[in-house]
C-alpha cells in the first residue's frame, strides 16, 4: 500500500531495498516499510517511504534480503521454557548422536553439584545420523556422579544411576498411575521412565530437580526470547503447562514485563494445576484477572490448554491411544460452562478424532443453554480430526492451532497406524476449506523443538526431522500459505489480527529479516533459516551479519556454567551431509528379530544390568549400531 508522500508523523525507522512479504490480503510485497512509535505507517517503494524520513531517521538498507512479519507462535510453553533455559542442554537440531553425547560429555564436566544436566525435548533419534537414541550404558560411562535427566518427548526419559539416587527412585518405589519405571529382572529401576499413557511421572521427576534462583530465571527467560528473535519469533501465545502454577510462577515474567525488557509478545493462558479440583483452580482466576488484562506486550488471554485433567488424551503414538474416562464429560461441562458464564476465551488440548468427537458433544450442549455467542475458543493438535467435527467446530465459531508434532513422532505414528492414516494427519488444508481460523506453532519446549523454520518445513514439504515424507503434495501447504499460518493465522488466536500478523500501516512493528529467501531456497534449507535482524515494536532487539552494528548489547549468560552460556539453544550449524531417510522407527540397519521396529525394543523391559542375558532376550541388534 503506497503512502500519502505528506507525512503525519516522521518515522523512527525506515527499512528499504528488501523484499518484504507484507501478508496483506493481497500477499503483496514490498521493498520498504516507514515505521513510527512502534506502529508501521506505510509501506511501499524505496523512494514513497523516504519522503517519512529526516535527518533523525534511522534507514536500514536490507540489500535484498527477504522479510516477513514477526512469527508468532500459536502454542508455545515459553513462560515455563524461559525459567528452564539456562538448565538445559538442547539437543534440538544437533545432527549427530556423536555430537549430542560430546556435548552431554562437556556439559557434565563443567556442571558444578548438587545440579543437574538435563536435555529436556526439542530433539528425536531421526533428526541423528546414527538413527538411533543414546542408551544408559553411554549415559552412565560419561557421568557416573552427575544427575541427568534425558527427555524424549513426552512418551519417556533416561536416568542415569546419579539421577535414579538423587529422585529415590529404588527397587520399592511404585509405579505411579500412568506412568512406568522400567525395572531389570532383579525389580532394580534400569533408569527408563515410560510414559504409559501420560507424562505425569516425566513431569514429576523433572520437578525433583533444582531450581534456578530468581536473578537467574529472569536471566534465562531473557535468554531464551533472545534465541526465538534470533529464530524471528516475535509473539507466543502460552499453553501454560504442567507444574505452572498462576500466579507464583507467573512472577519472573510479569517482572520483566515491568522492566521493559521483554522481546516476544505473549498472550498467556492459564492450565489447570489440580485434578478433581480444576473447577477450583477457575473459579479462584477468575477472581484474580480476566482475559484482555496487561497490554500488548503481555496480557491474558483465557483458559487452557489443560482444562480438565480427566480430558488429557497425550500425543505419545508409541503406546495405544487412550480412553477417556466416563467422568470427562461431567467434569469438562462444569469448566467450559464457568468459562463460558465469565466470557474467558479457552482453548483445549485434543489430539485424536474421539476425544474431539466427546468434547464438542460436551461444548454443543454447553451453547444450547450458555450460548458461546462469538467467544473466541480452539482446539489445540487434532491430529486425526475428522471432517464431520472440523465442521462441528466450524458452527460453534472456534479454530485450530496446529504444531509440527507429527514431525518429530511421523514414524512412531506410520508405524502403529500406517502410512495411509499418516497421509491427513493433521488435515491443515481441510481446515482451511472449512473456513476455520488456523494458527501454526511448535507446542515447545519438550514435545518438539521452538524452532518456527523446521515446522515451516514439516507444512510445506510434508516430512519429519528425519526425512520421512508423509503427505501427498495436494496435502501440504505452499509456502505463502504456511508463512500466513505463523502470521495473520496466529494473531486470531489472542484475539489481535487487526494489530499483529501483517505489515501494513497501522500494525505493530514486529519483523524478521531472514538469513536467506524463504520463497525460493530448497525445501531442506527452510529449516536452517534463521533472522539476522529482528525487530519488536520498531526497536531492534536482534541482529547479526551485516546488521550487527545495530544489534543490542550481549547479556551475559547467569550462571556461567549454564549449557546457553556454550551452545545457546537451536544447533547453529548444518548436518556436514544430507541425513538418510529414517525408517519407520528411526534406523538404519535392518535386524532379524524386530525388522525396523527397535523403538519398541528399547522400551521393552529387558534385563539390562546382566548384558549376556541382555543380549539374548533382545535376540537382535537393535542396541548395536
Amino acid at each position: 500500500m503506497t503512502a500519502p508522500i505528506q507525512p503525519a508523523r516522521i518515522a523512527d525507522l525506515v527499512i528499504y531495498n528488501g523484499k518484504i512479504a507484507t501478508q496483506d490480503d493481497k500477499r503483496s510485497f514490498e521493498t520498504a516499510l516507514a515505521i513510527a512509535k512502534g506502529e508501521i505507517v506505510a509501506s511501499g517503494n524505496d523512494h514513497d517511504m523516504m519522503q517519512w524520513a529526516n535527518e533523525s531517521t534511522c534507514r536500514i538498507d536490507l540489500k535484498g534480503r527477504t522479510v516477513v512479519p514477526g512469527l508468532n507462535d500459536s502454542h508455545l510453553h515459553v513462560i515455563r521454557g524461559g525459567l528452564n533455559f539456562n538448565l538445559e542442554l538442547r539437543w534440538d537440531g544437533v545432527p549427530s548422536l556423536r555430537d549430542a553425547l560430546e556435548m552431554l560429555r562437556a556439559q557434565v564436566a563443567r556442571t558444578p553439584a548438587p545440579q543437574w544436566v538435563r536435555v529436556i525435548g526439542g530433539w528425536n533419534e531421526f533428526q541423528f545420523a546414527e538413527k538411533r537414541g543414546p542408551t544408559l550404558e553411554e549415559i552412565n560411562a560419561i557421568a557416573p556422579d552427575t544427575p541427568v535427566f534425558i527427555l524424549h518427548l513426552y512418551d519417556s526419559a533416561l536416568l542415569n544411576a546419579a539421577a535414579l539416587r538423587a529422585v529415590g527412585y529404588g527397587r520399592d518405589t511404585p509405579n505411579p498411575p500412568g506412568g512406568e519405571i522400567q525395572r531389570d529382572r532383579r525389580g532394580n529401576p534400569t533408569g527408563m521412565l515410560i510414559a504409559r499413557p501420560n507424562a505425569g511421572l516425566l513431569y514429576a521427576t523433572l520437578a525433583k530437580g533444582p531450581k534456578l534462583p530468581f536473578d537467574d530465571q529472569l536471566n534465562s527467560s531473557r535468554q531464551f526470547m533472545r534465541e526465538l528473535n534470533r529464530l524471528g519469533v516475535t509473539s507466543a501465545i502460552d499453553a501454560g503447562g504442567g507444574y505452572q502454577s498462576y500466579p507464583d510462577d507467573y512472577a519472573v515474567i510479569m517482572e520483566l514485563a515491568k522492566r521493559n525488557e521483554l522481546t516476544v509478545r505473549i498472550a498467556y493462558n492459564l492450565f489447570t494445576q489440580n485434578a478433581k479440583k480444576e473447577i477450583e483452580d477457575f473459579a479462584k482466576w477468575a477472581k484474580l484477572t480476566r482475559p484482555g488484562d496487561g497490554d500488548d506486550f503481555l496480557k491474558m488471554n483465557g483458559a487452557g490448554e489443560m482444562l480438565v485433567f480427566s480430558g488429557a488424551d497425550f500425543e505419545d503414538f508409541l503406546e495405544p491411544r487412550p480412553d477417556l474416562p466416563g467422568a470427562m464429560e461431567s467434569e469438562l461441562e462444569a469448566v467450559v460452562r464457568l468459562l463460558v458464564q465469565n466470557r474467558w476465551p479457552f482453548r483445549l488440548h485434543a489430539t485424536y478424532d474421539e476425544s474431539i468427537e466427546r468434547f464438542l458433544n460436551v461444548f454443543e450442549r454447553v451453547n444450547q443453554g450458555t450460548p458461546f455467542d462469538g467467544l473466541r475458543w480452539f482446539f489445540d493438535h487434532c491430529e486425526t480430526i475428522s471432517a464431520r467435527n472440523i465442521d462441528r467446530i466450524a458452527a460453534l465459531g472456534g479454530g485450530i492451532a496446529v504444531q509440527h508434532r507429527m514431525a518429530y513422532q511421523g514414524e512412531y505414528f506410520i508405524a502403529r497406524y500406517g502410512a495411509e492414516a499418516v497421509a491427513h494427519t493433521p488435515p491443515v488444508r481441510q481446515m482451511l476449506a472449512a473456513g476455520l481460523p488456523v494458527g501454526a506453532g511448535t507446542d515447545a519446549t519438550r514435545v518438539a523443538s521452538f524452532n518456527p523454520f523446521v515446522s515451516l518445513y514439516w507444512l510445506v514439504s510434508g516430512r519429519t526431522v528425519g526425512g520421512t515424507p508423509m503427505y501427498a503434495a495436494q496435502d501440504r501447504l505452499d509456502r505463502m500459505e504456511a508463512l500466513r499460518r505463523y502470521t495473520v493465522g496466529s494473531a486470531w488466536f489472542s484475539n489481535d489480527e487487526t494489530k499483529k500478523g501483517a505489515l501494513v500501516p497501522g500494525q505493530l512493528a514486529d519483523f524478521a529479516v531472514l538469513s536467506d529467501d524463504y520463497f525460493t531456497i530448497g525445501e531442506d534449507d527452510i529449516k536452517h533459516l534463521t533472522s539476522v535482524l529482528t525487530v519488536v515494536n520498531g526497536r531492534v532487539v536482534y541482529a547479526a551479519d551485516e546488521f550487527e552494528a545495530f544489534s543490542p548489547p550481549a547479556l551475559p549468560v547467569s550462571p556461567t556454567w549454564s549449557p546457553v552460556a556454550e551452545y545457546g539453544g537451536y544447533a547453529r550449524y548444518r548436518p556436514a551431509a544430507a541425513p538418510q531417510q529414517s525408517c519407520n522407527d528411526a534406523c538404519a540397519n535392518l535386524c532379524g528379530v524386530h525388522r525396523h521396529a527397535h523403538a519398541w525394543a528399547w522400551r521393552s523391559n529387558v534385563p539390562a544390568s546382566d548384558a549376556n542375558t541382555f543380549w539374548g532376550t533382545l535376540g537382535c541388534s537393535c542396541f548395536a549400531f
